[in-house]
């Protein structure tokens, strides 16, 4: 069985309040019906993997069971393959070139905290000065939209109060061909997500040598490591710190660039692929193992 995306928020205590905070008690009590479900069927299972060491963690204190971490891959011939940019977006990224351009590549939904990253706007840009900070975000915020099952309607009332109006740009979704032309566009790819699996944009952001400012969660750390600045997932002021300390360093810029690039090389499909067939002969040898047993993959 196989654990990712969606399924960390079956297990976020942080999810489950801010539901509640946000009076969606529909998508509470999904959540915790479906928490259940997955606790009984990875109990269930045979063997059960998650992208990350973190997550997998997280479901083995959860459910008392054994849960085998395969990190996902990366093709960077695939991602980086040269499709002309669409008139409609080359202007969109070429319109702010003054600015210091953040991105944030997700849909809209409630655990990637964009909140957070939108309240942290008006006070980067007291911090840089005359420069101003632009966001660019692949889904669109429009009142009354829900994106998937997650309402954009508190997202857009706070961009109102904030007056930040004129700071975001709604790509809406790009798509996975010309996304590299977006990151290369941007000086800083920012990501405030407080529940994560295995989170690919920051394995794209390094390898397309942009800059990284995430979230401290365990998740970010271990995709990451070193190759990327963390700030606490609800703290706004210490989000635009971090941004603003960024756009002053150049030499900061550079050496986050060049281990972003570095890191991204121990991603690989290739390498995914060696992981589940060495993990599904181990099963093999073992006779189908209890799912508690401990199975070692590299």
């Amino acid at each position: 069985m196989y654990y990712s995306r969606r399924a960390t928020l079956l297990f976020a205590s942080h999810f489950r309040r801010d539901l509640r905070c946000r009076g969606d008690h529909r998508l509470w009590v999904e959540t915790c019906v479906k928490a259940q479900l997955a606790k009984r069927s990875i109990k269930c299972a045979d063997c059960t993997i998650a992208p990350t060491q973190a997550f997998a963690e997280e479901l083995c204190k959860w459910t008392g069971r054994n849960v085998i971490s395969i990190h996902h891959g990366f093709d960077g011939e695939r991602f980086f393959r040269d499709d002309d940019l669409p008139e409609y977006l080359r202007h969109k990224l070429d319109s702010h070139r003054d600015a210091l351009r953040l991105l944030f590549v997700s849909h809209y939904n409630y655990y990637r905290n964009f909140e957070t990253l939108l309240q942290a706007l008006p006070q980067l840009n007291e911090r840089l000065g005359g420069r101003r900070a632009v966001l660019f975000l692949t889904c669109r915020l429009q009142p009354g939209l829900r994106d998937d099952t997650y309402s954009t309607d508190h997202a857009r009332r706070l961009i109102q109060r904030l007056g930040v109006c004129n700071q975001i740009v709604e790509l809406g979704t790009v798509p996975y061909h010309l996304l590299h032309h977006v990151y290369r566009s941007c000086d800083v790819y920012v990501t405030p997500a407080y529940a994560e699996s295995f989170a690919h944009p920051l394995v794209e952001a390094m390898a397309s040598g942009v800059p990284v400012v995430a979230s401290d969660i365990r998740v970010h750390r271990e995709i990451c490591g070193a190759a990327a600045i963390y700030f606490h997932p609800f703290s706004h002021r210490e989000l635009a710190s971090r941004l603003a300390d960024l756009a002053d360093s150049d030499e900061d810029q550079r050496q986050l660039a060049g281990s972003g690039r570095k890191r991204s090389l121990d991603f690989s499909w290739e390498g995914h692929v060696h992981d589940i067939l060495e993990l599904a002969s181990q099963m093999v040898r073992r006779d189908r193992p209890m799912v508690h047993a401990k199975l070692s993959v590299r």
